[in-house]
């Protein structure tokens, strides 16, 4: 690559680019450590991205109708961190820059959301961000189709690499896009074909162009540093009615002495090299010092969307005050006044009805009060629909005619679906939830872990949550998938016990502004356990007492889901003996661990011997056996210690031991 000849022939482009690039190889030298390569390669597309394309005003960074610039190749975070300083994003200070991976700092390793405004989503794990992309893309047609071009009407633009690529993920993100002809998303493939190992042949020898296309995409392939190349691809990207392509032909760690080899893609920290590189680009000034005359240039293209955001402005101030307010409120995640309402008439009607249902159903019923006042709730299933039970009357289907459409029918894509729903709720005014079986939470998992790292509400719908589900056997019959949900942080996970507790657990998870929510849903029907009325949310206490013991309390039974139930049969049979009992059922671990040292002292007092049950292996469940105030030779556990098998449920549970006669044998065990 002769880089006197891309100087020459775009001079003033060269040198803002080269910002880039300079301040990316200053960065990754402070701090010893970063990703080089990627920065230096693409500053030639993000350059004309922002200067030409890119909707955005850097002083309101959280502009509803703003662009999305996602960078789905996140171990080159140095590219965002550098347009975001350069086009006046107040937080990211030359400071920051200088502190890039440090203590404190905002310029995290890999982009984290909530760190610094500008920074859309967490990327890193390669395949996320493209399907976030996704999700942002659709809703954005959501709420185009729901409040018009006037309030919604921008595009989401992402890079990615070739690990973006090769990660499965991608698939699943790419066909759902030319499914629904995401027409507003425009994809950046950075074509260096360098990957850690090497080039990438060594492990890969896919047609990427011919990948899209065969999904359904518009595509194009361009010299990714010439800028008028760059300039008209981007400009027919947007005419397109498909989603958009766009193989860039890079070279990685461009004009440096790494450029083209896997050394380039990490970082380059040899002072010489360095300076050297520097020198190829025209570049004098000393380190993380940019010219006047460039950051000024910079400065007014984070500026120049200023005008278009007060004509946004202007123009949702003219709505009604009702639509205003209901346009507010989405976007702020607040939940309507009428859903508390809503959620105790239904737990009212269960508690006089007393029904037996199965919590996937419970939870239908559920959303069937809330969707029609939640106008901002997305529901889907990863072609599970009718098992889930996630879909009602009044949603519609999303489809290529019908953007007004509530309903998403993701196919079997867990993966995708999940990273997609995060996209949605990070986009804003939409509230997604989606559904599969719990057993395959382990296709879900990257996204829901990353859903939890960013804080945001992304509501994961998981039926089949045991061996209940019977005769499909122990592929799909979850034991560790509680364990492993309860184990990652900012996580509500929710295993209630009937329809009363099913209801409560939509109000928290809907009401969570930055905590996402795992439902784990029975396929067998449950009776009601919650036959006495209460207004208040009881599961927002995480645990409580569902039956008391009657004479002196010496057991106490813990339970979830669909284990509450055989755990109050187990306290009848005790009562017979005299052995007072009292039954907690513990629809929330994590909201239990939450609650004030008294509470908890309350619902599990020192004394008594405790015995935990459920359909799942015992880790975790020592916190609370063991744990606040209880002793190991007073406490057992009555659930899985294997995985299950083929038979019907009621076989099952009797076979692996799970029953109130087991709970009875193991509390006069410990007496």
């Amino acid at each position: 690559m002769d880089i006197a000849a891309l100087r020459a022939a775009h001079p003033d482009h060269w040198m803002r680019a080269a910002a880039i690039r300079t301040l990316t190889l200053d960065a990754v030298a402070a701090a010893n450590s970063g990703h080089s390569g990627m920065p230096m390669g693409m500053a030639d597309v993000a350059t004309v991205l922002y200067a030409n394309h890119l909707k955005f005003d850097a002083t309101a960074p959280d502009w509803p109708d703003r662009d999305r610039f996602i960078l789905s190749a996140g171990h080159g975070s140095m590219l965002l961190y550098s347009l975001l300083h350069l086009t006046g994003y107040p937080e990211m200070t030359l400071d920051e820059l200088k502190n890039f991976r440090q203590w404190g700092a905002i310029t995290a390793g890999h982009p984290e959301y909530g760190h610094a405004p500008g920074i859309e989503t967490t990327t890193g794990p390669l395949g996320q961000g493209l399907s976030n992309a996704v999700g942002f893309a659709m809703a954005e047609e959501i709420l185009r189709a729901r409040y018009g071009k006037a309030l919604m009407d921008h595009h989401t633009y992402a890079i990615a690499g070739d690990g973006c690529l090769m990660e499965g993920v991608s698939q699943e993100a790419i066909t759902l896009a030319g499914r629904h002809q995401l027409g507003r998303l425009i994809v950046f493939w950075d074509n260096n074909n360098i990957t850690i190992d090497g080039t990438v042949e060594l492990s890969d020898r896919t047609d990427q162009p011919a990948r899209f296309r065969a999904a359904g995409w518009h595509v194009q392939e361009i010299d990714g540093h010439d800028p008028d190349a760059i300039d008209a691809a981007i400009a027919a990207a947007k005419a397109s009615p498909l989603p958009s392509m766009i193989a860039c032909k890079t070279h990685i760690a461009l004009g440096h002495a790494a450029q083209d080899t896997s050394k380039g893609h990490g970082a380059l920290t040899d002072l010489g090299q360095l300076q050297d590189a520097k020198a190829a680009y025209g570049w004098t000034t000393g380190p993380f010092e940019v010219p006047a005359e460039i950051k000024s240039w910079w400065e007014k293209v984070g500026s120049r969307g200023a005008t278009a955001r007060a004509e946004w402005q202007s123009r949702l101030d003219a709505l009604s005050d009702r639509r205003k307010a209901e346009f507010a409120r989405i976007f702020a995640r607040d939940v309507p006044k009428s859903l508390a309402s809503r959620i105790r008439a239904l737990k009212k009607q269960i508690a006089d009805e007393a029904p037996k249902v199965a919590t996937r159903k419970a939870s239908e019923m559920a959303l069937e009060v809330i969707n029609p006042v939640m106008s901002e709730t997305v529901g889907g299933s990863a072609d599970l629909t009718g098992s889930n039970n996630t879909k009602t009357g009044d949603l519609g289907v999303f489809d290529t005619d019908n953007r007004k459409g509530r309903y998403i029918y993701w196919g079997i894509r867990e993966h995708g679906m999940a990273a997609a729903m995060n996209g949605m709720a990070l986009h804003g005014g939409i509230r997604p939830y989606g559904g599969t079986f719990m057993a395959f939470t382990d296709y879900a998992r990257p996204a829901m872990r990353l859903a939890a790292l960013m804080g945001i509400p992304t509501v994961f719908v998981m039926t089949h949550d045991s061996i209940g589900l019977g005769e499909d056997g122990p592929t799909h019959q979850p034991v560790e998938h509680l364990a492993i949900s309860r184990a990652t942080p900012n996580t509500m996970v929710f295993r209630p016990a009937d329809t009363v507790e099913t209801a409560e657990a939509w109000e928290l998870a809907l009401s969570s502004k930055s905590t996402p929510s795992v439902l784990s849903l029975t396929r067998q029907g449950l009776p009601t356990v919650r036959t006495e009325h209460k207004t208040k949310n009881l599961t927002a206490q995480g645990a409580y007492v569902l039956a008391e013991a009657t004479g002196k309390r010496r057991a106490i039974i813990l339970a979830t889901g669909s284990e509450v139930s055989i755990a109050l049969a187990a306290r009848e049979l005790l009562q017979d003996e005299g052995i007072g009992t009292r039954v907690v059922s513990m629809p929330c671990w994590d909201l239990f661990a939450d609650q004030s040292e008294s509470y908890r002292r309350k619902v599990l007092p020192a004394g008594p011997v405790r015995v935990g049950v459920e359909a799942a292996v015992r880790t975790g469940w020592d916190r609370w056996l063991c744990g606040e105030r209880g002793r190991e030779a007073k406490s057992g556990f009555v659930g899985m210690d294997s995985f299950g098998a083929s038979a019907p449920a009621d076989v099952l549970y009797e076979k692996f031991g799970i029953t109130a006669q087991a709970v009875v044998d193991k509390v006069k065990s410990l007496l």
